[in-house]
Order: C-alpha cells, then structure tokens, then sequence
C-alpha cells in the first residue's frame, strides 16, 4: 500500500487538474446532495471552510444555510497554537483576512468564537477518503488536533463531521493513525457516504 504521502500527492494532482467550470459544477451537486440531508437541515450551527488547491467549493452549501437562519462558522488559525482551528461565525459581507498560508479567514475581533463542541455539523476538506471516514487533509493535522476531544465524547455529544470533496477522490483504504478524527459522513458529488 502507498504511504500517506504519497496518496495525498497524487490525489492533490489529480483534484488540481479540474478545470474551474468543472470544479464549479460538481461543487453545486455534493452541495445539492447534503442540502437535501436531514443532518443539513436539522442543524443550526455549521462550520465550513473557504477553499484552496482546488478544493470542493461549499459556499452553495454556505448561502443555503445562511437563507435558513443557520449560522456559519469558519476556520481561524489559533493564534500561538501549534496546528491548531478556532471558529468564528463568518456573514454574509463581513471582511476577511489572509492567514500565513494565504487562506481568507473571518476578522476574529468582528465576531463570535465558537466552542467546537457546540457546532452541529463541521465541513472538512480533505484530499481524499475511504467509505471507513478516514480522511487525508493537507498534513497538517488542524482538524484533528482541533477535534481531539471527539475522542474522549459519546457519539451523541459531538459535531457531525462530514467531509466534502469530489468522487473522485475515494479511494479503497487509507491507513489511519490513532490521531486521526474519522468522519462520520462524506458528501461527494455524486452521493453521501455514511462512515462504516
């Protein structure tokens, strides 16, 4: 089986070569896909993300849920943290902010920090990802560091985790380490896995 490494690489390549339109019209169908979902719609708080390196683009999923009355939490890096997320809610027009890695976040001081224990649904991005919820990220380990105590909680105590990403980056099996936080669900363009 390859390393971690080397899937992450050839999934990155293989994500990054959509074209624009492409990327465009298969994020609007996994959109399509979980806004139909009883999670999606139960839910009242959710944390998304703003994409980059060709990842799946949620902000369908984002103007949906703000047209429901949701509010819609994104990722901020934990300022003297090692590798580590808060969340801020993000509105509709608010100004955002360029982080060391060149990723918009939401101006901390302009509003609301959430605990992650109180977000109902949490949208990963991901690389690429088995039907067991495993989920290779960037390599970093910012959801799972971020996550951790998901471990340590009753499964009806937690956020959903649910990954978002093309069909194209399910792969057969991913070796796990025990640090890593499992999905309990991914959305694809094509259909909603729930984790085995």
């Amino acid at each position: 089986m390859d390393s971690r490494d080397q899937l992450r690489r050839r999934a990155r390549q293989q994500r990054q070569s959509l074209s624009p339109a492409e990327n465009a019209r298969l994020s609007s169908l996994a959109c399509s896909i979980f806004c139909n979902h009883p999670w999606f719609r139960n839910s009242h708080k959710i944390a998304a993300f703003f994409p980059i390196d060709g990842e799946i683009n949620p902000d369908l999923l984002v103007e949906r849920a703000w047209a429901m009355g949701k509010r819609c939490y994104f990722p901020v890096l934990k300022p003297g943290s090692a590798n580590a997320l808060w969340f801020h809610e993000y509105r509709p027009g608010d100004r955002l902010l360029t982080n060391r890695f060149g990723i918009n976040e939401p101006d901390p001081l302009k509003r609301t920090r959430i605990s992650p224990m109180a977000l109902d649904i949490v949208l990963t991005p991901l690389v690429c990802f088995d039907a067991s919820g495993t989920r290779l990220g960037m390599g970093g380990g910012y959801y799972d560091r971020s996550f951790s105590h998901l471990r340590r909680r009753n499964r009806w105590f937690k956020p959903k985790m649910i990954g978002i990403a093309f069909d194209s980056q399910k792969l057969n099996r991913i070796p796990s380490e025990n640090w890593d936080i499992p999905l309990d669900a991914i959305v694809s363009d094509k259909q909603m896995y729930i984790a085995d």
